[in-house]
């Protein structure tokens, strides 16, 4: 990780100048190659944010709510508390329960339905302003203030004490919000780090990436030379279709299939280490949080409250999140969007422009929908992502409190469980590349093998409803050292659909939308991970095990399997080829066209 900062440092300098660089396509737009230097300030956030994706909401954030509630809970039998002096040693079976809102539930279910309603606000939250990020200077700006207000709840933990548990809710679904949201903008700079890229302009793809304005003539008369110069095809138009122009066109596709192709393969390479590199980050915070639970065990606060020593984590998660946020802010540029036209909107009050961009980003996902619906590939592949990311974000959450309420381990045992998922992840953000070139796989195979191992996980939950496995007291998550070799599978498998599925999408976006294809993206993320989270939780509550979620998960794990065969990602990648340049011509047309008085026109200009 160190090594990897340390040489964009060293071969950074001079390169901006040593590259040229492609015309603007508007005012201020930054055509600056794509640096060393630029790219390990986009890792940097990665590092900064994964360690609070792994180490908090993969696994200390639902220990927090769930002891801060069992610190107010009694048992549901008994009605004595859960946890105290008063607290019976043989709890057996019997389910903690606290009362929220005036209603019962379970500590463990009070925890999925907190991610639960979290996802739903993030999804909410990231329609209204991540859209934006594709105009002016807002992507960084957004980036950064989600990634500085995410940290501040974080380390704000440590102020939570158990009476106002339900404040710990609260941050959660701040915290959440804003690192999913982040992460949306994140995403957004990848397509831009690999369309600047040397190499991919080097080889004539940069055009491609940029602008399409190689493709224009998919849907016009005019095209574009090397440099963006405007030519005339009239003649061209009256040529018969000759020899020489039919080998003109044919060596056209195959260069666009060679641009896709490397593309993709950088794109994939800069999202994969980006994910191994996060992991790393998080590797090195988990051995740290869990020297820290050792010693913060051992003293007098702990007696006190069970949940210091968890606060006091997330406390260190969140300076981690905010460190590396200022480091991105120094090396990751700008990299502005068109200017979005709201000086006339300048003399009312900030809260009607405020109000008017946000009325503006649901109308701009929902122009990015009615695109999308027309990209065959993209509609399909964003069902399996809805699917799939549902079934990812119930696997976590099950598998934590699975351990801590059903096999009974330790805060400390479960950081060991969340170091092991994190070091597999890490090895297969790494590992997959390399299995998928080696077996000649595409993208979308690659994916599908990774859904393949991830059902293993429920499977193996499920056979202790078996009565012969359930009568040996081992097999089918019975005993807890069982679930380390499920948290292997579970790492492997989502570092290589954290990297594939991110970098797969980025190829089927028409360039230029990449900030609202990517608010599509998380808002399909989202808007379906709050779904088995809360059903997993109504579950919990109905039958008082959390082992029946694994039910629930298999069938959801197998449903994206066909979906993602489906996808053709050289067809996907024409299609938004195709649709960006009649975007673009549209655009020109409506911009030519617009009265001063509609004021999503005005929104939507471009000075000239």
């Amino acid at each position: 990780m160190l090594a990897t900062i340390r040489a964009a440092l060293s071969s950074s300098a001079g390169a901006d100048e040593e590259i040229p660089t492609r015309p603007a396509r508007y005012d201020d737009e930054d055509t600056t190659p794509t640096s060393p230097r630029e790219i390990a300030g986009w890792y940097c956030y990665g590092i900064a944010a994964e360690v609070f994706a792994v180490c908090g909401v993969g696994s200390f954030l639902p220990l927090t709510l769930e002891q801060l509630a069992r610190e107010n809970g009694t048992l549901q039998t008994s009605r004595l508390p859960c946890w105290g002096s008063s607290a019976p040693e043989n709890k057996g079976d019997e389910q903690c329960v606290v009362h929220v809102l005036g209603l019962q539930t379970t500590t463990a279910s009070f925890a999925m339905y907190t991610f639960s309603l979290a996802v739903l606000v993030q999804a909410l939250t990231l329609i209204s302003f991540s859209a934006l990020a594709d105009y002016e200077r807002n992507r960084k700006s957004l980036l950064l203030s989600f990634g500085l207000i995410g940290s501040a709840t974080s380390m704000m933990f440590i102020l939570v004490a158990p009476s106002v548990f339900i404040l710990g809710s609260i941050l959660v679904v701040i915290g959440v919000t804003c690192l999913g949201s982040s992460f949306v903008v994140l995403n957004s700079f990848l397509p831009l780090l690999v369309a600047n890229h040397p190499t991919i302009r080097g080889a004539g793809a940069g055009e491609d990436e940029g602008g399409v304005e190689e493709m224009a003539d998919l849907s016009g008369n005019n095209e574009t030379n090397e440099w963006g110069a405007w030519e005339d095809n009239d003649s061209l138009n009256a040529m018969p279709a000759d020899e020489d122009h039919r080998k003109a066109s044919g060596h056209r596709k195959i260069d666009q299939s060679e641009s896709s192709a490397s593309s993709l393969q950088l794109s994939t390479k800069i999202s994969s280490k980006g994910v191994g590199l996060g992991y790393c980050a998080a590797v090195l915070v988990q051995i740290l949080s869990i020297i820290l639970l050792i010693l913060l065990n051992k003293t007098a606060l702990a007696k006190k409250s069970g949940s210091i020593p968890l606060r006091f984590i997330l406390l260190v998660v969140g300076i981690w999140w905010c460190a590396f946020t200022l480091v991105t802010r120094q090396w990751l540029r700008d990299r502005p969007g068109p200017p979005l036209a709201t000086s006339k909107y300048s003399r009312q009050a900030r809260w009607r422009v405020w109000l008017r961009l946000v009325g503006f980003a649901w109308k701009s996902l929902w122009q990015t929908v009615t695109i999308a619906v027309r990209l065959r590939q993209v509609i399909v592949f964003l069902v399996a992502w809805f699917l799939l990311s549902d079934a990812m974000a119930t696997v976590s959450g099950t598998a934590i409190l699975f351990a801590r309420t059903e096999l009974h381990m330790s805060t400390t045992a479960i950081g060991c469980l969340s170091v092991t998922v994190t070091l597999s992840g890490m090895a297969g953000a790494f590992l997959w590349p390399h299995v998928s070139r080696r077996l000649g796989l595409e993208s979308n195979q690659t994916i599908m093998v990774c859904i393949a191992l991830f059902e293993l996980i429920p499977l193996y939950g499920m056979l202790a409803y078996i009565p012969f496995v359930k009568r040996w007291g081992v097999i089918g998550l019975q005993q807890p050292w069982e679930i380390f070799p499920l948290g292997i599978i579970h790492g492997i498998v989502s570092g290589g659909l954290a990297s594939y599925c991110r970098s797969f999408f980025g190829l089927l976006i028409p360039p230029g939308s990449e900030a609202a294809f990517y608010a599509l993206y998380a808002a399909t993320d989202k808007g379906s991970s709050f779904i088995g989270p809360a059903i997993v939780g109504v579950l919990i509550d109905a039958t008082s095990t959390v082992r029946v979620g694994f039910v629930f998960i298999a069938v959801l794990i197998v449903l994206p399997i066909p979906l993602v065969w489906m996808v053709n990602a050289e067809k996907g990648r024409q299609e938004a080829l195709a649709m960006a340049a009649s975007l673009s011509k549209s655009h020109d047309f409506d911009r030519g066209n617009a009265e001063d008085g509609m004021e999503a026109e005005g929104l939507l200009a471009r000075r000239s």
